[in-house]
């Protein structure tokens, strides 16, 4: 049967909705956003009672390669570098050597206990070896609860990080299964070229975004957020065409350009916000289109041990050992250990295994997802009361918000207006930026 465009834009607006206002419930539930999300794509797919029947692998992939780009790169933007700069060793610490231990760990067990290959377990293991904490503070933030410092700076660059060495440890055990690579010697160039050329991608190009943005006189403001639109998505293809990490560029501009002062800087903040919630919204429901729940239940049994075992000892061991020896107490490793959270990564990852031509991909992809539907469940849920237990968590000071009345003028005082000074009206520099507060005129 044809489908008009007029129908995909129906579908494609309920689904937005439906995902919308299911957000609204994830802080009532106390279950983080993404489940809601992956709900609505499963209940919407051809298993489910809106009967979509979506099987396209190389699409999920592409939709969620380019959502992850934007989402890592507003998650980079709106990082706080004064805080975690201060986390910089043990975030990079975990990031890497942490992701390594937790895919190796990973990989044990499905050899050993399962009976996996190598390849196959390590596999396994590098796809779900990536975290991701925004789940956790939305939750945490729905119950009025924060994580105190440092805990908090260092999950967030952790789980900013670490999706790149997720990557290249899957893509380069995809190479050996395929022989595109003929051992683990030959990965070593890979590893370095794709971090060394994605870290100075990310930051010259996040050093050129502030400088466009400050230089650049575009006639019309809403051009800016369509300028860094365009520089995040050349930032992400010209670092994987030169052979770098697209997503470690990506995250890294967005955390240079975060830490710098440029014009509209609160506006692009929002933009690029609400851009990567629509990122996040898309990419859950079509990887929830993309999964059959009918083949989950053949990977039920083996899928719950997996997750048991990454939450209660490979994810455990590899904080541990990876910060054994820092100044944190056993309660703030233990709660850094609890906050693993799986997320939408892994599910991306897993398509890559069925494009390569694996002969176990399917079942891979199937217990990728029902680990992360059972780590979501389980920690997801738990974050706020493990959180109290371990008595790591402070109060969250809730900020008032201030609704404008349509009918009702704004206080010209409260306007933050942007104004150039040419050298003809100020001795000063020409390009200077302040800000003007006029004064209410007197009744009289």
């Amino acid at each position: 049967m044809d489908v008009t465009i007029e129908q995909l834009l129906l579908g494609a607006s309920v689904l937005l909705l439906l995902s919308v206002l299911s957000s609204t419930a994830s802080g009532r539930l106390g279950v983080p956003a993404l489940l809601l999300f992956l709900a609505i794509g499963m209940l919407a797919g051809s298993d489910g009672p809106g009967g979509i029947h979506f099987d396209n692998p190389f699409l999920a992939q592409s939709i969620g390669v380019l959502a992850l780009t934007f989402i890592l790169f507003a998650g980079g933007l709106d990082t706080d570098w004064v805080v975690v700069r201060s986390q910089l060793g043990r975030g990079v610490a975990l990031s890497t050597v942490g992701v390594v231990i937790t895919a190796g760990l990973i990989g044990l067990f499905a050899t050993t206990v399962v009976g996996f290959s190598w390849l196959e377990g390590l596999l396994i293991g590098a796809i779900v070896s990536s975290t991701d904490a925004a789940a956790v503070f939305a939750v945490m933030r729905s119950r009025s609860v924060r994580l105190r410092d440092p805990l908090k700076p260092l999950l967030e660059l952790e789980s900013g990080s670490n999706d790149p060495m997720a990557v290249f440890l899957t893509i380069g055990l995809i190479s050996l299964m395929t022989g595109a690579s003929t051992s683990v010697i030959d990965l070593v160039p890979l590893f370095v070229r794709q971090m060394v050329v994605g870290a100075a991608i990310g930051y010259g190009t996040g050093k050129l975004m502030v400088e466009l943005v400050n230089r650049l006189r575009l006639e019309y403001e809403g051009l800016y957020p369509v300028l860094t639109l365009s520089l995040v998505l050349l930032t992400y293809s010209g670092s994987a065409w030169l052979g770098g990490n697209g997503f470690l560029a990506v995250y890294l501009a967005g955390l240079i350009m975060g830490s710098r002062d440029f014009l509209h800087k609160r506006s692009l903040l929002r933009f690029h916000d609400g851009l990567a919630w629509l990122m996040q919204i898309a990419m859950f429901l079509v990887l929830g289109l993309q999964v059959f729940p009918s083949q989950l239940l053949s990977v039920a049994g083996i899928g719950f041990f997996f997750a048991l075992f990454l939450m209660v000892c490979a994810r455990p061991v590899a904080v541990f050992l990876t910060l054994a020896f820092t100044r944190l107490t056993v309660r703030e490793k233990t709660m850094i250990a609890w906050v693993g959270l799986r997320g939408a990564v892994p599910i991306i990852l897993a398509t890559f295994p069925l494009l390569a031509g694996i002969p176990q991909a399917p079942m891979m992809f199937n217990l990728v997802f029902f680990i992360v539907l059972t780590s979501v469940l389980l920690q997801g849920t738990s974050i706020p009361l493990v959180a109290r237990w371990l008595q790591v968590d402070v109060p969250l000071e809730r900020s008032a918000e201030i609704a404008a009345i349509p009918d009702r003028p704004i206080d010209p005082r409260n306007r933050l207006i942007e104004m150039t000074i040419t050298p003809t009206s100020a001795q000063s520099a020409s390009g200077s930026l302040i800000s003007v507060c006029p004064k209410r005129r007197s009744s009289s």
